[in-house]
C-alpha cells in the first residue's frame, strides 16, 4: 500500500486529487468536500504537504474533523469513505468522496453563509447561479420545457462559429435582458446542450460536442 499512496502523490493535486497538510479547520475542509461531491469526485489526502512531501497525520482527530466538515458544515451532508496507509513509518488517511446525486452541495462560512464549490484542476471554485440552477434541474424529476424561439436560434447560430458565448455577449446580441439570456443558457444547459467553459474569471458557454443540432431540431418538429 506504500507503492499506492507514492504513485498517488507523484500526481500531484488535480481535479480528483487534494493535499492537506493537516486538518485544523473543518469549515476549510467542507470546502474541498462540497467541491468534490459536486464535480467529478476525488480524493484528500491528509498527512501531504503541498510540495508531496509526506508529514503523516498526528491522531484520530482528522477524521473526526472531517466527519464533521462533511455533516455540520456541509449541505446535504456529503458521504465518504477513508483508508489508513503507513508509509515510511507515517500515517497517511486517504479520504474518498464520490460525485453526488444530491447535488448541489454547500459548504458553511465563517459567517454562517452557505456557498457551492466546483472543482477546476486543482482549485476549489466557487459555483456561480447557473451552475447551481442546472444542478438544481438535473436532480429534479420534472421536465425541462423549452420555447425554441429565435432567441435560441441565434445562441446556437453564434456558437457554430465562436468557440464560445458568455451570458452578457448573447444578451446584447440577441437584444435580451440578461435575465431572459441567463435562463436560455440555463435551459441548455440543463439538457446538455451546452457546456461550461471555465476560465480565470468567468464561465462561458460553448457547444457540447455531442449535440446533434439537426437530429435535435427534427425531434421538437415531430412533437
Amino acid at each position: 500500500m506504500s507503492n499506492y499512496i507514492k504513485k498517488l502523490i507523484l500526481q500531484g493535486e488535480h481535479q480528483q486529487q487534494d493535499f492537506k497538510y493537516c486538518i485544523s479547520d473543518s469549515k476549510k475542509i467542507a470546502r474541498s468536500l462540497v467541491a468534490f461531491a459536486n464535480t467529478d469526485g476525488g480524493r484528500l489526502l491528509v498527512g501531504v504537504k503541498d510540495n508531496g512531501r509526506i508529514a503523516g497525520v498526528r491522531s484520530d482527530e482528522e477524521y473526526y474533523m472531517i466527519e464533521s466538515a462533511a455533516k455540520m458544515y456541509s449541505k446535504p451532508e456529503i458521504g465518504f469513505t477513508t483508508r489508513q496507509h503507513l508509509v515510511d513509518g507515517k500515517t497517511i488517511l486517504e479520504v474518498l468522496i464520490e460525485p453526488s446525486a444530491e447535488k448541489p452541495h454547500f459548504a458553511k462560512d465563517d459567517e454562517g453563509k452557505w456557498w457551492a464549490y466546483f472543482r477546476k484542476d486543482d482549485e476549489n471554485r466557487l459555483a456561480s447561479k447557473i451552475m447551481i440552477e442546472v444542478w438544481k434541474r438535473q436532480k429534479s424529476q420534472e421536465g425541462i420545457l423549452i420555447n425554441y424561439s429565435d432567441d435560441e436560434k441565434i445562441l446556437l447560430d453564434y456558437l457554430v462559429n465562436n468557440e464560445k458565448i458568455s451570458v452578457s455577449k448573447y444578451a446584447r446580441i440577441a437584444r435580451l435582458s440578461y435575465k431572459k439570456a441567463e435562463q436560455v443558457i440555463i435551459n441548455f444547459r440543463s439538457l446538455d446542450i451546452l457546456k461550461d467553459a471555465v476560465g480565470d474569471n468567468r464561465i462561458d458557454y460553448s457547444i457540447n460536442e455531442a449535440f446533434d443540432r439537426k437530429e435535435w431540431e427534427n425531434h421538437l418538429g415531430k412533437k
